[in-house]
């Protein structure tokens, strides 16, 4: 599982919790879920800190993946043959079936 569903469902699991513990108190509907709102991403911002730095690093990854990728393609736009051929899927040997 990614860590970006991990983090998504942990902090909607947090929500849920706080929401149904509020469930006896005699308040509005909306103000309970807008109290497990707020509670729920401060516990979230401790509780979940591993998953949420998973998830950063993994976005991390891959931004600098679409960077190279994008520079890749500008070298080739701008005519440089070896960026060109890094980047050509059709020429990989291993492709061919």
């Amino acid at each position: 599982m990614s860590a970006a569903v991990k983090y998504t469902l942990g902090r909607f699991g947090l929500f849920v919790v706080i929401f149904v513990l509020l469930l006896p108190v005699p308040l509005n509907l909306l103000v309970k879920a807008m109290i497990a709102l707020v509670a729920s991403g401060g516990f979230g911002y401790f509780l979940l800190a591993k998953w949420r730095n998973e998830m950063a690093e993994q976005l991390e990854s891959a931004s600098s993946r679409r960077r190279a990728e994008k520079e890749r393609l500008r070298a080739a736009l701008a005519g440089d043959e070896e960026a060109a051929a890094a980047g050509d899927r059709a020429a990989e040997p291993g492709d061919r079936g």
